[in-house]
């Protein structure tokens, strides 16, 4: 019977529509578009946020705008206004020299009222509230108002104006003598007022306090309240002394090169410390000494130009606050015989006669010097931090420009550990805000990034075994009818708003873990080694008993055992409370059965109720949708002939599941793995409302943490915009981005690796 040959093709069944070939061309174009965008966004925000940290690491800069010369004479002293356009000069006789630097109205003198009756024999300047006390030759002193005003004309031009206000002259010390150096605090309700005097070619020291009533049209007459005689307490050559803020200390220099702290408590003063900053060095003398703005820092300069700096701190050992060497900054290059302390941070600048240095107090970093051309007698820094004034050796002032808008801010600030002003050690911290002026910004990096990891890592320990697991099971064990409910179901679970786990962490289940630890910790340990000794006991059971219930629908038997054991647990917890978690009040010595105490004594870590345990148990439940979806595909795509040939040689499922298949998706689920860490990692809502956002470094599970996207979202509304914290902030997710980067890198190269190894196809 002849064959019937098939038609032959007709050519133009294989053609394609020029249309479908246009498209496919645009396409593949618009692909490659697509992912060289997305490359450049990449890049661009790369750019963006190193744009926005560079200035962080840039030193001050500054330069002389003007020189003026005033009259010649023997300065006192040298100060300046808030907006740094009449600073003024002290002369020896109690007149002050104002020099217009901005306008043509050239030097204004104004004189102290009292000087040229009684004489000026010596001057401390305070700068943050304007106020000069002034010492006489006749053994008084007063208060010198310097007030600033600005005025404004008729072409809205404005100028500043100066005016003296001088108060009552009071007596200090030994009557006639007179001061030789002074100094003054204003606390608000205690003033104090130190002097040195000479009598017979011998120092002495006195103090008053001062008294002000106050009346409704404001503060009263200030009248000394009591006086007292320090110069017992000192043993050696009084040099030079500082006052403190508070009104409550003298720190006096002896030429002896030790340090003395008196403190004022109860009315008499008392020698609360003795310090030899120098002591390993042949002359141990003090050459300068100055408090930083807050007068809880003062610097100490040595004749050689060794700097060091002392902090107050709480001393545990004497239970009061001492002074602690906290700072050595860069040596001066010679003998410093000039400084000036900014009252808007922790800069201070120190001069020697021909060199100044900028430096910032808390990170010790230089931010300026320059060797100047002039020898350099008195200097000030502006109240807006923005100008620095030199006064030289030839009557000539010199204005000069300051452009230093994040002294805060360095390498070792954002990484390393640092000694803040009231610790009593280095450590890292981040606290950017404070209630006062004075406050010293701390805005290290590494709670941050530990706090970051220590919420991944909680959140993972509670996610990738369920997630894991229940992917393998869905994958390789339950029936394809209960699969297409459990699949889709999981995927929604990832679309909850991360806002809304965040509330019921942080208003559900903080409040019920905080008392039910124990009986967590039953369910964490008994619920999977339930379902091991179920698996153990349901494998050995006669294939007659197990017929009934058919492959895949084992956790119909199962979830009833899970949910026994786990309310069982539940139950019990308090019971186990009782027997292991008891704790003995240390006020009654009654024994108290309460996880919350037991925890804190046995371990001396704290016991928080928004903790690590609940963003776990939280962040956990957003990052295993994620991780299940992705492993169970991974899972699911593996060839069926490895299953297959793996059960025709005899072994099990659960052998071919965990032998062959996982394997063999190892790449896929190591991709699920590292999606899920980034997911957990980017975190925000839920570490703001679940943990107390609270920046500390300890693993500790029953504490919180602080989390780099969290300190973003809270911080960043608030920052001021390009200032230090907003740039810091920056940094914070520069931080991110370089953290996820090299973790993805990581990743994918140990993806290749694995899929390169398991691979089924050549």
């Amino acid at each position: 019977m002849p064959v019937k040959s098939s038609p032959p093709p007709v050519p133009a069944r294989f053609r394609v529509a020029k249309a479908t070939l246009l498209m496919d061309r645009f396409m593949n174009e618009f692909i490659k578009i697509g992912g060289l965008s997305v490359i450049v966004a990449v890049f661009g925000i790369f750019v963006f946020i190193l744009v926005q940290i560079l200035p962080l690491f840039r030193g001050a800069e500054a330069g002389e705008l003007k020189a003026i010369a005033i009259e010649p004479g023997e300065y006192l002293d040298l100060g300046i206004d808030e907006w740094s356009e009449l600073p003024f000069a002290l002369q020896g006789d109690g007149d002050l020299l104002f020099i217009d630097v901005v306008g043509d109205r050239g030097v204004m003198t104004k004189s102290i009222p009292f000087a040229a009756e009684h004489g000026v024999g010596a001057v401390r300047y305070n700068q943050l509230n304007q106020r000069l006390t002034v010492g006489t030759k006749d053994g008084q002193f007063a208060l010198v108002d310097i007030e600033y005003k600005p005025v404004y004309g008729a072409d809205n031009t404005r100028t500043i104006e100066a005016e003296l206000n001088a108060g009552e002259l009071l007596p200090i010390g030994r009557p006639g003598v007179p001061v030789a150096m002074i100094g003054y605090a204003d606390a608000g309700v205690r003033k104090l007022v130190v002097a040195k005097q000479i009598v017979d070619g011998r120092m002495e020291l006195h103090a008053v306090t001062l008294a002000q009533r106050r009346t409704l049209m404001g503060g009263g007459r200030v009248t000394v309240d009591q006086s007292y005689d320090l110069t017992p307490l000192i043993a050696g050559t009084i040099d030079q002394f500082l006052v403190a803020s508070q009104a409550d200390s003298v720190l006096i220099a002896t030429t002896e090169g030790e340090l003395i702290y008196l403190f004022l408590d109860g009315g008499q003063f008392y020698v609360r410390q003795r310090i030899k900053p120098f002591a390993h060095l042949s002359d141990p003398r003090i050459a300068h000494l100055r408090y930083v703005f807050g007068d809880v820092t003062f610097v100490a300069v040595a004749g050689n130009g060794e700097t060091k700096g002392y902090s107050l701190y709480l001393d545990p050992a004497v239970g009061s606050r001492q002074f602690g060497e906290t700072k050595h900054f860069a040596s001066q290059p010679g003998a410093t015989s000039v400084s000036a302390a900014s009252v808007r941070n922790k800069a201070f600048l120190l001069g020697t006669e021909r060199h100044a240095r900028l430096i910032f107090s808390t990170t010790e970093t230089v931010r300026w010097q320059k060797n100047l051309d002039f020898t350099i007698r008195h200097a000030v820094i502006g109240g807006k931090y923005d100008r620095m004034v030199f006064l030289d050796d030839q009557s000539k002032l010199h204005l000069y420009w300051l452009r230093d808008p994040h002294p805060e801010s360095s390498f070792r600030a954002f990484f390393g550990k640092l000694w803040y002003e009231g610790a009593s050690e280095p450590k890292f911290d981040w606290q950017s805000t404070g209630g006062s002026d004075d406050f010293e910004p701390k805005l290290s990096l590494i709670p941050l990034i530990i706090g970051s990891l220590k919420g991944t890592l909680y959140a993972l320990l509670f996610a990738v075994p369920i997630a894991l697991l229940a992917a393998t099971y869905t994958s390789q064990f339950l029936r394809p009818g209960v699969k297409t409910i459990v699949k889709p179901t999981m995927e929604i679970m990832a679309s909850l708003p991360s806002v809304v786990l965040g509330f019921l962490a942080a208003l559900w289940l903080a409040p019920i873990l905080e008392t039910r630890v124990p009986s967590i910790l039953l369910i964490v340990t008994l619920v999977p080694l339930s379902a091991l000794v179920f698996g153990w006991g349901w494998a050995r059971l006669p294939p007659r008993i197990r017929l009934f219930i058919p492959p895949g629908w084992e956790f119909i038997v199962f979830f009833p055992i899970m949910f026994i054991t786990g309310y069982l647990a539940w139950q019990l917890g308090p019971a186990l409370e009782r027997m292991v978690f008891v704790v003995s009040d240390p006020s009654t010595g009654v024994r108290i059965a309460d996880f919350r105490l037991w925890w804190p004594s046995v371990t001396g870590t704290p016991f928080e109720q928004r903790n690590s345990l609940v963003v776990g148990f939280m962040m956990g439940f957003a990052v295993i949708p994620i991780i299940f979806t992705i492993a169970e595909d991974a899972l699911s795509n593996v060839p069926q002939a490895l299953r297959s040939g793996s059960l025709a040689l005899g072994a099990s499922r659960w052998q071919t599941a965990f032998r062959i298949v996982l394997p063999t998706a190892s790449a896929g689920i190591f991709s699920a793995l590292m999606i899920g860490l980034g997911r957990a990692v980017g975190e925000t809502m839920i570490v703001v409302m679940a943990t107390g956002n609270t920046p500390i470094m300890e693993w500790n599970i029953f504490s919180g943490m602080r989390t780099l996207a969290a300190n973003i979202a809270v911080e960043l509304p608030e920052a001021p915009h390009h200032g230090t914290l907003y740039r810091s902030l920056f940094l914070g997710a520069m931080m991110l981005f370089l953290m996820t980067f090299l973790v993805n890198t990581v990743a994918e190269v140990l993806r290749q690796r694995l899929r390169d190894r398991y691979k089924t196809v050549e």
